[in-house]
């Protein structure tokens, strides 16, 4: 029996989705699990060890070169100062060009050579450390725990991470001071002042996962599909057929998740499983059999 995943935007945002509720309140609820992307990819890759390396995966999904080295996600990002601290308010998708990329990197590479690492740029809004096979790393916090947070809570703590929030604040110094920013400034754009970073580890071994197919244009998602060898599909028509599938509608607006529910829906009348998780962490599966409890009442918040 065949199951298709549904990943959508939290459960508040979708509350004008025509017949979600009906079909919430026929189904089993699951137990939450984490919000966000990172616990959702988790369910359905089995990476081996304690975290997800997502610069590695990022890293040999696009330049094959990972190796067994060690990486750590560089991510360009917006930090505000705010009397009370500082705030993170954009990472990794801050519209960077490549020439811009590489003009903003230029002066950071003499600072992290010396530290031993290596910046390596491999798209203009994901940069990736290399560092030494076998570094330790102590933990980092993903941006989509930190988006809108203050920072200092979430920075490398203890002695440990004490060289890690001085590279930081370094890294803070260097692009405030690059002139780059002051003609981003000049058009309205803003400025690239932090590398955030996260999602350290070396490439693991092969995912374990029962997918077969997945439809996502998330660059993580994409990277484990391809390093656990799972077919990434460019459109729904090729979702079609047997297997365990996982369609990422995570970003779409309310309006365009409907004609994916629909043919979900299909799918259960021809004895599919459908599980349907969202971004806030809540959990639903729904059975073809379970389509006919009439008698439920629709789902309310």
């Amino acid at each position: 029996m065949s199951t298709q995943t549904l990943l959508l935007p939290p459960l508040s945002r979708l509350s004008g989705v025509f017949a979600l509720p009906r079909l919430l309140g026929r189904g089993d609820r699951e137990p939450a699990r984490m919000p966000g992307l990172l616990a959702a990819l988790a369910e359905v890759f089995a990476v081996p060890g304690s975290g997800l390396p997502v610069a590695a995966l990022l890293r040999e999904a696009q330049a094959h070169d990972a190796g067994e080295n060690v990486w750590l996600c560089a991510d360009p990002a917006w930090v505000r100062a705010e009397l009370a601290g500082a705030r993170l308010l954009a990472c990794g998708a801050l519209g960077l060009a490549r020439d811009e990329a590489e003009e903003l990197a230029r002066p950071l590479r003499p600072l992290l050579g010396d530290a031993g690492m290596l910046l390596e740029i491999s798209t203009p809004d994901r940069w990736q450390l290399r560092l030494p096979v076998g570094s330790p790393l102590p933990s980092f916090a993903a941006p989509e725990t930190v988006l809108g947070q203050h920072l200092l809570a979430h920075l490398p703590q203890g002695a440990e991470g004490r060289r890690w929030r001085a590279l930081f604040t370094e890294l803070q110094v260097l692009l405030h001071q690059h002139p780059r920013n002051r003609a981003r400034a000049q058009q309205g754009l803003p400025p690239v002042n932090a590398l955030w970073l996260w999602g350290g580890g070396a490439l693991p071994s092969r995912p374990r996962t029962t997918l077969t197919r997945l439809l996502s244009a998330d660059p993580l998602a994409r990277a484990l599909a391809q390093h656990a060898r799972v077919t990434i599909c460019s459109d729904t028509a090729q979702l079609r057929g047997l297997g365990d599938t996982w369609v990422d509608l995570a970003e779409r607006a309310p309006q365009d998740v409907q004609p994916f529910l629909d043919a979900a829906v299909c799918r259960l009348r021809r004895g599919a499983v459908l599980r349907l998780a969202f971004l806030d962490g809540a959990r639903w599966r729904i059975t073809s059999a379970q389509r006919w409890r009439f008698w439920r009442r629709a789902w309310r918040p």
